[in-house]
C-alpha cells in the first residue's frame, strides 16, 4: 500500500480569526502555531506547507502569568559594539503587542525555509479591526 502525499496545489488554505483577549500568551501561541503548520489537518505532511492563514485580533489584551511582565526579557543585538538591546515583556506589551505575540508564535515554527513561509501567513493586530474581511475568515474558538 502506498502512502498518500498531497501536492502543493491540492492543499486548501482557509482563513481563521483568533481573538487573543484574555488568553494566556504561550497557550495561544502554541494553538496558532498548530494552525499555521497544518498539524490539525488529515493531509498534514512535514515537508509541505499545509497550514492555514491566521488573523489574531486584540493582541494588546493578551495575558502573561506570574512575574513574566517584569522578569521576562527579550534581547537582540544590533551588530555593533555595545549594541545589546533589552526590553521587558511588560514594556513590549505596552509598546508593540503585535511583536510580542509574533515572537512567541514564530519561536514555535520550524527554523528553515518552510517556517519562513508559514510566518508570512500570520497577521497580528492590536485591536479588533482587521483589513481581511474579503477573505471571509472563520472565527476560531480556542
Amino acid at each position: 500500500m502506498k502512502s498518500y502525499i498531497p501536492s502543493a496545489e491540492e492543499v486548501e488554505k482557509k482563513w481563521h480569526v483568533v481573538d487573543a483577549s484574555g488568553q494566556t500568551l504561550g497557550r495561544l501561541a502554541s494553538r496558532v502555531a498548530r494552525l499555521l503548520t497544518g498539524k490539525d489537518k488529515v493531509i498534514y505532511t512535514p515537508f509541505l506547507d499545509t497550514g492555514d492563514h491566521v488573523i489574531v485580533v486584540n493582541a494588546a489584551k493578551v495575558r502573561l502569568t506570574g512575574k513574566k511582565l517584569t522578569d521576562k526579557i527579550y534581547r537582540h543585538h544590533a551588530g555593533y559594539p555595545g549594541g545589546l538591546k533589552e526590553i521587558s515583556a511588560g514594556d513590549l506589551l505596552a509598546r508593540n503587542p503585535e511583536k510580542l505575540l509574533t515572537e512567541a508564535v514564530v519561536g514555535m515554527l520550524p527554523k528553515r525555509k518552510l517556517g519562513r513561509a508559514m510566518r508570512k501567513k500570520l497577521r497580528v493586530y492590536r485591536g479588533l479591526q482587521h483589513p481581511h474581511q474579503a477573505q471571509q475568515p472563520d472565527v476560531f474558538v480556542l
